[in-house]
């Protein structure tokens, strides 16, 4: 496996049970993240939402994760009670259904993938820098092309 392929896999082979970073009430987000330009409508888009530039390197617990079965041209996810700043996103499109990213001999990936800001991968998965996003106080709106 490439350093790509680990980096998003791994860091989204998390328990999916987090939904959301907590809080205080009046200093509250909203996120909502779409994932756009979905070409194969099977299997699902999976992906994770860093409060961080630990959690995004797969070295802190994420803010959120979900799983959204790709039966549309984009798909939705939204994350409520957020902590205001900075978040990352890593996904991929699980086209076969087996909870992991595929990849070829060689570990170059042949599942779609994407990242927050569209930041581009190069030899590996974007920085921090290239693929966070700020989120304010209220709602915030994210869109990712995927596919």
């Amino acid at each position: 496996m490439n350093r790509l392929t680990t980096f998003i896999t791994a860091t989204l082979g998390v328990a999916l049970a987090i939904s959301a970073a907590p809080a205080r009430a009046q200093d509250t987000a909203t996120l909502t993240v779409t994932f756009e330009g979905i070409k194969t409508q099977k299997g699902a888009v999976m992906f994770v939402l860093s409060a961080g530039e630990a959690a995004y390197d797969g070295k802190a617990p994420p803010a959120g994760q979900a799983i959204l079965p790709a039966t549309a041209a984009s798909v939705s996810q939204t994350f409520a009670g957020l902590a205001p700043g900075r978040y990352g996103i890593k996904s991929f499109h699980d086209l076969d259904g087996d909870g992991k990213m595929g990849s070829n001999p060689f570990g170059m990936p042949t599942e779609p993938f994407a990242f927050s800001n569209n930041a581009p991968a190069s030899m590996g998965p974007p920085g921090w820098g290239a693929a966070s996003v700020e989120v304010k106080a209220g709602d915030n709106t994210h869109v990712i092309t995927i596919d």
